[in-house]
């Protein structure tokens, strides 16, 4: 039996591309869809597009995780082993592992003919959004081996959002997240590691849902399909490249430049969630303190009870 991916019973979180209701398309880390569902068969239908590194999905099924690789590009059907075939009942959730390093779209599940969906409980009512980097993302999360020590080469076989402080945060908190986080991305467009030789930064994908220019055209974010009590806003690592100005001259014109962006980035978001509580933080990767300092004097400055 196919589960087309307009069917009701099924749940999605995250920024989605719906504008084909049987394809909806998942961009960022954290993405999902879950099923409740009766039957020992379970295959899911996806189609994707990478740009570099391997691509994976992640899947919980009944409490087991697994990594399913997806090809370059195109068309595939995974078959998920459903191995606890004496529970009548089984509970799946298919997420986006990675960043925008690949787009991909949900086209349904198949479960066995004489299977039934079921309904899901319902969605946590507090609800956090992220705006981060790599760390946000959960990139190399599951490098375990490498605690403590530089990121690995790797392929994209270790970043799982799953594992990121992020939905961890959001899962111990019993929350929604929405997760606007992208490997490499600084504050302002022209630094930061995110789309050589261009470099976009969060300024000019905050608001979006497409934003990867090597993928899709980029298209706007609807704020008022999801309304977050907390924001957390972890920018500032990849910011000092090429140049660590705010390292050098904390001072010079280049750092009073960021921080006057910092705040009106802060300043947007706020105008789109008057009562949301924002967080401000760097991550925990090696950066001089002079971008925490920033980060603080901003927050100062603003000197708005609910940004901290």
């Amino acid at each position: 039996m196919i589960i087309q991916p307009d069917n009701n019973k099924l749940q999605y979180s995250g920024r989605i591309d719906f504008s084909n209701s049987k394809a909806p398309v998942f961009v960022f880390p954290c993405t999902s869809v879950g099923m409740c569902f009766t039957g020992n068969i379970l295959k899911v239908y996806v189609k994707n597009r990478k740009v570099y590194w391997d691509n994976y999905l992640g899947c919980i099924l009944d409490g087991e995780q697994t990594a399913l690789l997806l090809p370059d590009k195109g068309e595939v059907t995974l078959e998920i082993p459903v191995k606890n075939i004496g529970k009548e009942e089984h509970e799946v959730l298919l997420f986006k592992r990675q960043d925008s390093c690949h787009e991909v779209s949900f086209c349904g599940f198949e479960i066995a003919d004489c299977g039934r969906v079921l309904e899901m409980k319902k969605k946590p009512v507090r609800k956090i959004e992220v705006y981060g980097d790599s760390v946000s993302a959960g990139e190399v999360s599951e490098a375990t081996e490498y605690t403590g020590q530089e990121d690995p080469d790797h392929n994209g076989e270790y970043s799982n959002s799953w594992y990121s402080y992020a939905w961890m945060t959001a899962r111990k908190l019993n929350a929604q997240i929405h997760n606007i986080a992208q490997g490499g991305i600084a504050l302002m467009d022209g630094t930061g590691w995110f789309c050589d030789p261009v470099f976009i930064g969060m300024e000019s994908i905050w608001d979006k849902v497409h934003y990867n220019p090597e993928l899709s055209k980029a298209t706007q974010w609807n704020f008022t399909e999801y309304t977050p009590h907390i924001v957390i806003v972890a920018i500032g690592q990849n910011d000092s490249n090429p140049e660590d100005y705010m390292k050098e001259n904390y001072n010079c014109q280049k750092a009073v430049v960021w921080r006057k962006h910092y705040k009106a980035f802060l300043k947007k978001i706020r105008r789109q969630y008057p009562k949301a509580h924002i967080v401000c933080c760097t991550t925990l990767l090696n950066h001089d303190k002079a971008w925490d300092k920033s980060v603080g004097q901003v927050c100062k400055e603003i000197d708005d009870g609910n940004i901290t």
